[in-house]
């Protein structure tokens, strides 16, 4: 990987609003880029809630295409606060500007499918607003390269585009037409855009300067996207007076986030930073493209539809009857899910197959029919024990790694 052709200094020399300062090995995340995520708090709150309103499966897949765009966004954040310094100049006025536009994205989800009477049109404002993030993003990245003078990154910004327009055109036709037809052309933009920018980034410029900074940004969305399980127990609680049942619930919707928490960062998050740091240039932005940016959506997927089942079981703890399909998929389905995330992370960064984990989300799958018909409390009560034990076999099992990650 090429250093940027001019020092920190000098590039702070041209002052002014416009300036960018890259970054090196050490850089870590600013305070500016957790300013930036809150907006991301917001939406990925109404992304559940708008899941939990439609309670279906079409409307799990919207949310899904919604949460896409989403990540999407804040990835390719990622990639440019890593590239030069977020909090300074260009990137700052920059990514101000993408904050307001994501947060009509944010607003504009409750209509994302179904405009609402009076206003504007919401499906196209979402998208327009989608795409304004998207554009201020490759035009400071571009800015970005031409300050350290690296062509190839200019070169490999430049070829974004041609996936960015295509993907808008579908995301223009799909907000216009609205349905079923809607859903299928976002899926299809998704696919454009994802599926071209991987296959011209396989062999090209992108840069990861510090290993530092990025295992530790996608971390913070990690807390962030557990943190709204922990916000869904809220929800759901929110319209029940405090019972015995409630505060059971409650305890058994921590125990979960603190089993989601404890089996990305405890180890894995630790192993995967000192992988991606032994490696420099292309073998490093290729692990970072598909180990992060692609296969964390998965994980967060994951995390975000066990945070609307654990809303579902709230929402209707005091019931006598069984949880349902619908939240008993969406809890043990979404924790399965975070768990073949992490095992594909694992796998992409050579820390190997971990068979606890692939029987522990096998089991999960198994429960469903079992947990659909029980109480609300029994589901929620399975999922936390089936992350507990797991917890354990790995503890027993990986305890001098532990010792040694940590201890360093």
């Amino acid at each position: 990987m090429a250093e940027p052709a001019e020092s920190d200094a000098l590039v702070r020399k041209r002052g002014g609003w416009a300036r960018t300062v890259p970054t090196l090995e050490g850089h870590r995340v600013t305070t500016f880029e957790l300013f930036f995520d809150l907006v991301y708090v917001f939406a990925v709150t109404r992304i559940t809630g708008y899941m939990a309103h439609e309670h279906s499966a079409h409307g799990v897949v919207q949310g899904m295409l919604l949460l896409a765009l989403l990540w999407w966004t804040w990835s390719a954040y990622t990639w440019l606060g890593n590239q030069a310094r977020a909090d300074e100049g260009l990137l700052r006025a920059g990514m101000g500007t993408a904050m307001a536009a994501m947060f009509v994205v944010a607003l504009t989800v409750p209509e994302a499918w179904h405009d609402m009477d009076g206003g504007l049109y919401g499906p196209v404002v979402l998208v327009g607003a989608y795409l304004v993030v998207r554009c201020i993003h490759l035009v400071v990245y571009s800015a970005a390269a031409t300050a350290v003078q690296d062509s190839g990154l200019r070169h490999q910004v430049a070829v974004a585009w041609p996936p960015l327009l295509l993907s808008a055109a579908l995301l223009v036709t799909g907000a216009l037409v609205g349905g079923r037809v809607q859903t299928l052309l976002f899926a299809c933009a998704l696919a454009v855009d994802w599926g071209i920018v991987y296959l011209t980034s396989r062999r090209g410029n992108w840069r990861v300067h510090s290993a530092s900074h990025w295992s530790e940004r996608y971390g913070l969305f990690m807390i962030l996207a557990i943190g709204e399980s922990i916000a869904a127990i809220g929800v759901g609680a929110a319209q029940h007076p405090v019972s015995t049942q409630l505060i059971i619930g409650a305890a058994l919707g921590i125990a979960i986030a603190i089993g989601l928490w404890w089996l990305y960062f405890d180890i894995l998050a630790l192993e995967a930073e000192h992988r991606l740091s032994r490696v420099r240039g292309r073998p490093r932005a290729r692990l970072a493209l598909v180990a992060y940016s692609y296969v964390h959506y998965v994980i967060v997927a994951g995390i975000v539809l066990t945070a609307l089942g654990i809303e579902g079981v709230l929402e209707h703890a005091e019931e006598g009857k069984g949880l349902g399909g619908f939240y008993a998929t969406a809890l043990c389905g979404g924790a399965a899910l975070y768990l073949a995330g992490l095992l594909l992370f694992k796998g992409l960064t050579g820390i190997g197959l971990s068979v606890p984990r692939l029987v522990a989300a096998l089991l999960l799958l198994a429960l469903i029919p079992a947990l659909a018909a029980l109480p609300p409390l029994a589901g929620l009560g399975g999922v936390a024990v089936v992350l507990a034990g797991l917890i354990m076999v790995e503890g027993a099992r990986y305890a001098e790694v532990r010792r040694e990650l940590r201890g360093a």
